[in-house]
Formats: C-alpha cells, sequence, structure tokens
C-alpha cells in the first residue's frame, strides 16, 4: 500500500475528474449531434440518443445549481 500512496497523490485525482468530466461533456456533446444528424438528414427520431442527450443536460445543469447554491 504504500506505493499506491506515493503514485496516486492529488495531482493524479484532480487529472482523473477533470478526465472524466471532459469524457462525459463530449460524450453528452457527440449524442446530441448523432440526434440531430440523424433527424435531419435521414429524417429519423432516435429517441434513444434523445434520452441521452436529455439526460446529460439535466444532470450537468442540476449540478451546476447544486454547486452554486452550496458554494
Amino acid at each position: 500500500m504504500r506505493f499506491l500512496g506515493r503514485t496516486i497523490d492529488e495531482r493524479f485525482l484532480a487529472h482523473r475528474r477533470q478526465s472524466t468530466s471532459i469524457a462525459g461533456i463530449v460524450g453528452g456533446v457527440l449524442a446530441i449531434c448523432l440526434f440531430e444528424w440523424r433527424y435531419f438528414v435521414n429524417h429519423i427520431w432516435s429517441w434513444d440518443l434523445l434520452a441521452i442527450g436529455l439526460t446529460f443536460v439535466g444532470v450537468k445543469m442540476g449540478l451546476m445549481i447544486f454547486y452554486y447554491l452550496t458554494d
């Protein structure tokens, strides 16, 4: 366990948090863009992609409001 204590520090955890946040944002934007592509090009409503995109937007906005009110 001492090896992990020297290897994993605050910088590692901050980079992991930041990369996870960016990956989530990219995934949500990609789902919304793919939904729009299928709607405008193929004229097909992809309800699953719309649900993923709206869930991303709802969670992100909810957490932003929560952190604004509690910080």
